[in-house]
């Protein structure tokens, strides 16, 4: 029986898991997250980029990506350990810096 098993039973109980159970369940509920939350992003026609496709899209490089967001420039979302910026956002500061 693993820890969701035991968790969607409902019964109380007292266990002990190995670490490695504990962080396959935290990997699982991270996962789950992102993929209800990307479902939710879709419906709303959000799109987003990766700090990869950001900083090509922007002409510069990660670590002033990593600035910006400390300034408040252009902040990503973390979600699941992933930072992914709006891509309205990061066309919307290339079109007030002038480089529509």
């Amino acid at each position: 029986m693993n820890i969701n098993e035991i968790i969607s039973s409902g019964v109380e109980m007292n266990v002990t898991f190995r670490a490695s159970d504990l962080r396959e369940f935290a990997d699982l509920l991270v996962k789950r997250t992102v993929k209800e939350l990307l479902k939710t992003s879709e419906g709303s026609n959000v799109e987003y980029l990766t700090v990869e496709e950001t900083a090509k899209v922007l002409r510069t490089h990660r670590s002033t990506l990593w600035g910006w967001s400390k300034k408040g420039i252009l902040t990503p979302l973390e979600i699941g350990g992933r930072r992914l910026y709006r891509k309205s956002d990061v066309y919307e500061l290339l079109k007030n810096n002038g480089h529509e």
